[in-house]
């Protein structure tokens, strides 16, 4: 994914300024494409150039805002993106080979970061459960609602699956090393 089609999802849900769009692309898409507000903005200017955004006409007065739409040609970029075929990505977890090294030299404090990261998974995985409850609460949903829920199911299952995982890990963890 890149941070180009993100944004043109974003702004085909709803145009909107850069600082808007910052913040809810940090309340949706942001928990599985980080981007900070710097490069939001920065890709913005990428999106306007290239023609496939324009900037809607200012509001009047004190701090206006320029407010972006996506353009046809924006619309077709994102066709022709969603429409490419992608080969899952390996996995490339540098914590699964610190977990490794700890095999042949442990004990570490390796146990102390998998709690860690435990906290911010349990943690995640409430937040989205939350969002869940507030915003899908029923079955009658249209087809892009319940293609925003599947996102959504997606992020629950992945920090479940990450809550599981580290609670054995933690069981394996605090057996005593032979």
């Amino acid at each position: 994914m890149s941070l180009p089609h993100a944004l043109l999802t974003a702004l085909l849900e709803q145009p909107s300024a850069g600082l808007e769009l910052a913040r809810r692309f940090d309340r949706s898409i942001g928990f599985f494409w980080h981007a900070t507000h710097q490069q939001i903005y920065r890709e913005l200017g990428r999106l306007e150039s290239a023609g496939w955004v324009e900037a809607l006409p200012a509001e009047t007065g004190r701090g206006r805002k320029k407010a972006y739409r996506v353009l046809p040609a924006g619309q077709e970029e994102l066709k022709r993106w969603t429409a490419e075929s992608h080969d899952p990505k390996p996995l490339r977890e540098e914590f699964m080979l610190r977990l490794r090294a700890e095999a042949v030299i442990g004990p570490t404090t390796l146990k102390a970061d998998i709690e860690r990261r435990l906290a911010l998974h349990r943690e995640k995985l409430a937040l989205y459960r939350k969002l869940e409850e507030a915003d899908f609460p029923g079955e009658d949903a249209s087809r892009e609602v319940q293609l925003q829920h599947l996102v959504l199911t997606a992020g629950i299952m992945f920090e479940a699956s990450w809550v599981a995982w580290s609670e054995k890990a933690l069981q394996v963890l605090s057996q005593p090393k032979p």
